[in-house]
């Protein structure tokens, strides 16, 4: 039934945050005509939080050492938050070029199999 999941990342300087998870980030990608970027990511996750209110999504990238990813952004210029012990995993952002933030994490909670 399922076959995938899109994610979307709204920014105000799209081509600029593209470029980013193109080039740095090294996402494969296809471009669907006039630069409209859609990548392609690893196997993924979903969780449900409680909250107050619906609609309200977060995405986040995994990776096995988030102390390395901060390291490589700043490496090529890009700048991280401070990577904060979260119990679930080691956290950090990264400041897109658009000026969003991206959340990115090593785990430390388990992990499902990835849907077949």
């Amino acid at each position: 039934m399922i076959t995938g999941a899109h994610s979307i990342i709204y920014s105000t300087n799209a081509e600029a945050d593209r470029e980013f998870l193109r080039d740095v980030i090294g996402l494969p990608h296809v471009d669907v005509g006039h630069g409209w970027l859609i990548f392609g990511l690893p196997p993924s996750e979903v969780a449900v939080h409680p909250d107050d209110a619906n609609n309200r999504h977060e995405l986040y990238f995994m990776c096995d050492d988030v102390e390395a990813f901060v390291a490589q952004m700043k490496e090529r210029g890009f700048a991280c938050d401070e990577v904060q012990n979260q119990g679930w995993g080691m956290l950090t952002h990264v400041t897109l070029p658009g000026g969003g933030k991206l959340g990115v994490y090593q785990p430390r909670h388990a992990r499902p199999e990835p849907m077949r």
